[in-house]
């Protein structure tokens, strides 16, 4: 197959639409089931080569989460605490393949973001990963296989219509990409940046102590944000992210917005979240819109009269201030990377509030020196890598 005719591009009234190679080449893709569109594809091609170099970089099978071109959740397979297995709502399957804790994890970092995702795995879609798949709102899945118990669950979805999309791993695309702006074409060499020890040996801080654990996780954080649009800084602990903040013009708020999204991720973990008394036979997505709400500062939004009686049995007390500060204090060695430098030290105090230990990011400020003596009051460990990882 050399072209694939897709419904339409971006928007519905942008017809025709299609994907081809350039060079007139076969697609490196089989398409099982469903009828992928135009965003469909950009969300599964991104997501295929950050879980390929995730897998790479690792030595583990690796899952990503993405919604309009950037990863609401990535990770690697690392088997799931009983806590984790509560907040990710699979606490009632049993042990699940690594593929599928990757999953697991890369869809439960950021439930409200990954709701209605297109989902990239490294590895054969197994059967466990398959059965979590089948009970989340997505619109597809890429992979470079899928056993026939896999593939019979997922064409349970959609009435046999969910986009299942199989990649040939050995495919590797030419070393120039372009892309067409107003009828102009942009051309650059593809961004094929390695991210392994070498790049990360650049330790800036007094503090030099990088555990092997923390360096995996700088790993996933940077590799994560080689596919996410720019701006962007990625937290990272235990083998997945946390916390994306993509797109955002401004540095700082790359860090709040990805900041907020790991706070979010440990506030689920307290037991006054965990415990919360829903009624039977709630919607996933309204139990995880009610979790949102209910640790953020609407809160009232689902605890008002009228309101709570709708998504709880018993109206919950409500999770103050202090006690989330109390909670969130508790959260230590967590990895931020960044895509490009940190202008301003007031990203390393709002990452200090949300637990990290240990950053990377390409340096090259002006106000380098600042940013380095934040870190080093809070006894942080900091690598330059050097380069920059914008993505467009």
């Amino acid at each position: 197959m050399k072209e694939l005719e897709l419904k339409y591009g971006c928007n519905p009234n942008q017809k025709p639409s299609k994907i081809y190679v350039a060079d007139g080449s076969e697609l490196p893709i089989k398409v099982i089931s469903g009828r992928p569109g135009y965003i469909n594809f950009l969300d599964a091609f991104n997501g295929w080569q950050l879980v390929r170099e995730l897998k790479a970089a690792t030595g583990l099978p690796a899952a990503t989460s993405f919604k309009h071109v950037s990863p609401a959740g990535a990770a690697v397979g690392r088997p799931l605490t009983d806590t984790l297995r509560k907040i990710y709502w699979v606490d009632d399957m049993g042990d699940l393949s690594p593929l599928a804790c990757a999953y697991a994890r890369a869809r439960g970092a950021d439930r409200m973001s990954s709701f209605g995702d297109f989902i990239a795995l490294s590895d054969t879609c197994d059967a466990d990963t398959a059965s979590l798949i089948k009970r989340e709102v997505s619109d597809g899945v890429i992979a470079p296989g899928f056993t026939e118990e896999a593939l019979e669950i997922l064409h349970q979805k959609k009435s046999g219509n969910y986009c299942v999309i199989q990649i040939d791993e050995n495919y590797r695309p030419a070393p120039m990409e372009h892309k067409e702006v107003f009828g102009v074409t942009f051309e650059q060499g593809r961004q094929e940046l390695p991210i392994d020890d070498a790049l990360l040996a650049n330790i800036v801080t007094k503090n030099k102590e990088l555990p092997a654990e923390a360096l995996m996780d700088m790993k996933i954080s940077l590799i994560t944000l080689k596919y996410t649009q720019s701006n962007s800084v990625c937290f990272v602990k235990d083998g997945q992210a946390i916390g994306v903040g993509a797109g955002q013009q401004s540095r700082v708020h790359c860090t709040r917005l990805a900041g907020q999204k790991a706070d979010n991720w440990f506030l689920r973990q307290c037991p006054k979240v965990l415990n919360l008394p829903f009624v039977d036979g709630i919607r996933r997505a309204d139990r995880d819109n009610a979790i949102d709400v209910y640790i953020g500062e609407e809160y009232m939004d689902v605890l008002a009269d009228g309101a709570w009686q709708k998504v709880f049995k018993e109206k919950p007390e409500v999770f103050t201030k202090e006690e989330k500060r109390a909670w969130l204090d508790q959260m230590t060695g967590v990895t931020l990377g960044s895509d490009a430098f940190f202008p301003f030290s007031d990203n390393i105090e709002r990452a200090y509030k949300s637990g990290v230990t240990y950053l990377a990011e390409p340096g090259g400020s002006v106000r380098d020196d600042a940013v380095i003596e934040c870190c080093d009051k809070y006894n942080m460990v900091m690598a330059f890598t050097g380069i920059r990882l914008f993505h467009h």
